[in-house]
């Protein structure tokens, strides 16, 4: 929710507090009479799991053509790339390198710190049974599912029936996003070789259909400050105490990983590629990363990000101009790096293993992911979804996940920004080398 109001967000995050005490509480006092935990089951069965599905089912309701739409109008946008020449090629290759280097960052932290692993087999066995056995059913398909090829990533990608696997199979389930990952992608190239008045006209379109979904997800987070208390005191009244302590560890480790990669990664950037010191760099941009931190907006720390780098760091104007209102659509680290976590955790929890060559499948779709829910409202959320339908994780864990978003938000914020920065000083410094100067 990267641009999400505060105050809402801050609402989300007090539900998710109330939520989990009011579990606990249950919890406590369950453990001497059995009876009051067994009406708090009964109770989150009949209300609150239902006021859960409410909010999860508007954001399904936008999974698919939002991400048609918000990446089809981003490649779009990008246009001729070979008419701006060696600036826009070391623009797109930095955000590539940088998203991608910040989702094996999580990754790698997913698979050691394994936060969802915690729960123990009883546990996930009831988590499993909690969701009405769509787990089991998931979890046998990917066992019947054949060893990795390239023809399997072929029906992956390509599908014999497009329509058909975008729709879903099944009645009321969601279909697969791959597929309109690729026809997405295919539909902006070849929109970009179409006359400039058509072409403007279906960036509009696709633009048109982006703020309709955005207002849809709008409603849905109107819901959120119920429904999240809703669904955590009903994943705590049946599961029990390991699922506070397994997000404890996710959020912990997701934190801590986003810093490495802000102070580590693109301070080693800075010094290897850039005529800027990294104590000097961030201590420079320190105003530009607190109200990032603080306003969670990536759009609204844009103004003070251009001040920074004309100002401050001396960048030229052209070349700020270019790569920072860019960065602010699609150089999305945090967000890439969180949302490979999200999948991760939310598949722990299940139980569900993703091998390795679904990890790196899961990276590139993380920063595409990323370039696409840039610049809207709450869009990750719907994006995080897809990626668990696209992987057979059950979508309606991100459930678990998303109180404890706020804290996560403002810290993935603080990261794109700093790496839209870092990638800034790096453009101008090997533009000002390559001009001699």
């Amino acid at each position: 929710m990267a641009e999400s109001d505060p105050k809402l967000a801050n609402r989300i995050l007090i539900g998710l507090v109330v939520g989990a005490l009011a579990g606990a509480l249950t919890l406590i006092v369950g453990a001497e009479v059995p009876a009051v935990l067994e009406s708090a089951q009964a109770l989150s069965v009949a209300i609150f799991d239902p006021l859960g599905q409410i909010f999860l089912r508007l954001l399904f309701f936008v999974v698919m053509p939002l991400v048609f739409a918000s990446l089809a109008a981003g490649v779009v946008q990008l246009g001729d790339l070979s008419r701006l020449g060696p600036l826009s090629a070391r623009t797109f290759t930095l955000f590539f390198l940088n998203m991608s280097i910040a989702c094996v960052l999580g990754l790698v932290m997913m698979n050691v710190l394994q936060p969802g692993a915690a729960l123990d087999p009883e546990t996930q066995t009831r988590l499993v049974s909690a969701y009405g056995g769509d787990t089991e059913k998931i979890m046998q398909r990917q066992a019947e599912q054949p060893p990795m090829s390239l023809q399997t990533v072929v029906d992956m990608f390509m599908p014999r029936n497009l329509i058909g696997a975008i729709t879903g199979n099944q009645r009321g389930t969601l279909g697969e996003v791959l597929p309109l990952i690729l026809f997405a992608i295919l539909l902006g190239a070849a929109a970009i070789r179409l006359g400039g008045r058509r072409r403007e006209q279906l960036q509009s379109g696709l633009e048109l259909v982006a703020e309709l979904m955005t207002g849809i997800v709008q409603f849905a987070l109107r819901i959120a400050p119920y429904a999240v208390p809703a669904m955590i005191y009903s994943v705590v009244v049946k599961i029990g105490w390991d699922i506070l302590i397994a997000l404890g560890l996710f959020v912990i480790g997701c934190l801590v990983v986003m810093l490495v990669h802000l102070f580590g990664t693109m301070s080693l950037w800075l010094k290897l590629f850039s005529r800027y010191s990294p104590m000097q760099f961030w201590r420079t941009i320190r105003p530009v990363l607190v109200t990032a931190f603080s306003t969670s907006s990536s759009s609204a720390t844009l103004p003070a990000a251009l001040a920074s780098a004309r100002g401050d760091l001396g960048m030229k104007p052209t070349t700020a101009g270019f790569v920072l209102p860019l960065g602010t659509t699609m150089n999305m680290a945090g967000t890439a790096l969180y949302e490979g976590c999200v999948v991760l955790f939310v598949a722990q929890v299940f139980g569900i293993h993703l091998d390795f060559a679904q990890q790196v499948t899961l990276l590139l779709l993380a920063v595409l992911g990323a370039v696409a829910a840039a610049g809207i409202p709450g869009g990750s959320l719907p994006i995080i979804a897809g990626l668990l339908i696209t992987f057979g994780v059950p979508a309606e864990g991100i459930g678990i996940v998303l109180g404890a978003d706020r804290l996560l938000d403002m810290t993935r914020t603080m990261v794109n920004v700093g790496a839209d920065m870092v990638t800034t000083a790096v453009v101008d410094s090997l533009e000002r080398k390559a001009a001699g100067e």
